[in-house]
C-alpha cells in the first residue's frame, strides 16, 4: 500500500481516519500555541474541498528527500538512483535523518524531518519544524514551508509549470526502468513526488485544511 496525501479529510464520510484527525486537532492547536504561532483549526465543513494525492510509494518520498539533501550540500542534483539502490541508504540522507531539525531551519527541513507514513502539515507559516512526541509521527510541519521547499526542487529538476501531476507523461517517467538521458524525466520518481507534494500543499493553503500523511 502506497503513501496517500489527504487534504480536507473532514469533508469525507465519517470513518476511523476522520475520527483520528478530529481527536488530534486540539493537540495540534496546543503545539502551535506553544511555538508562538497563531491559532489554527481544521475547517469543520470541508464539503467539496477534500482531495487525495499519492506518492510513488514510501520509497518515492525518500528519493525526493535524497535529491534535496544533495542539492543543499553542493548545489547539484545527484546521479539518478540505480535499480539496485535505495534512496534511504544514501549516506547524506541517513546523516540528515539522524540530525534534529535546526533553528533557523535548513533549506529542506520541512520536507526531510517528517514521518514517511503519518503526521500533518498545517497551513500556517512557522520556521523550525515542531518536534514533539504528542504530534503524530513525532513531527509537525508547515505546508507553507513545504510548498516553498518542493518549489525549489521543482526548479532544480526543471519541471514545467504546466505539467500535470496526474498526467501520463509524468507516470511514464516514474515507471521507466532506465532513467532518461536528460531533462526532468531523468528523475521520474522524484518529479512525480515533487508535483504531488506541490499540488497537495497548494490545496492545503487554498482550503485552510491540514495535509495529512495516511
Amino acid at each position: 500500500m502506497g503513501l496517500q496525501l489527504v487534504v480536507g479529510v473532514l469533508g469525507y464520510a465519517g470513518d476511523d481516519f476522520t475520527d483520528l484527525v478530529r481527536a488530534d486537532s486540539p493537540v495540534l492547536g496546543e503545539l502551535l500555541t506553544q511555538a508562538g504561532v497563531g491559532p489554527w483549526a481544521e475547517p469543520a465543513s470541508g464539503a467539496g474541498q477534500g482531495a487525495e494525492f499519492e506518492m510513488w510509494g514510501y520509497s518515492g518520498l525518500h528519493a525526493l528527500r535524497r535529491i534535496a539533501v544533495h542539492l543543499a550540500a553542493d548545489g547539484r542534483l545527484p546521479e539518478p538512483l540505480g535499480a539496485d539502490r535505495r534512496a534511504s541508504e544514501d549516506p547524506l540522507l541517513r546523516q540528515a535523518y539522524e540530525r534534529a531539525p535546526s533553528d533557523p531551519p535548513g533549506p529542506f527541513d520541512h520536507l526531510i524531518h517528517h514521518s514517511d507514513c503519518e503526521g500533518y502539515y498545517l497551513p500556517v507559516d512557522f520556521a523550525p519544524v515542531i518536534v514533539d512526541d504528542r504530534a503524530r509521527g513525532g513531527y509537525l510541519g508547515s505546508s507553507v514551508r513545504l510548498l516553498a521547499e518542493v518549489g525549489r526542487l521543482a526548479d532544480a529538476l526543471g519541471l514545467p509549470e504546466d505539467l500535470d501531476p496526474d498526467g501520463e507523461e509524468v507516470a511514464d517517467a516514474a515507471d521507466a526502468v532506465e532513467p532518461a538521458a536528460e531533462g526532468w524525466q531523468r528523475y521520474g520518481v522524484e518529479s512525480f513526488g515533487c508535483l504531488q507534494l506541490m499540488a497537495a500543499a497548494r490545496h492545503s493553503l487554498a482550503t485552510g485544511s491540514a495535509l495529512v500523511f495516511a
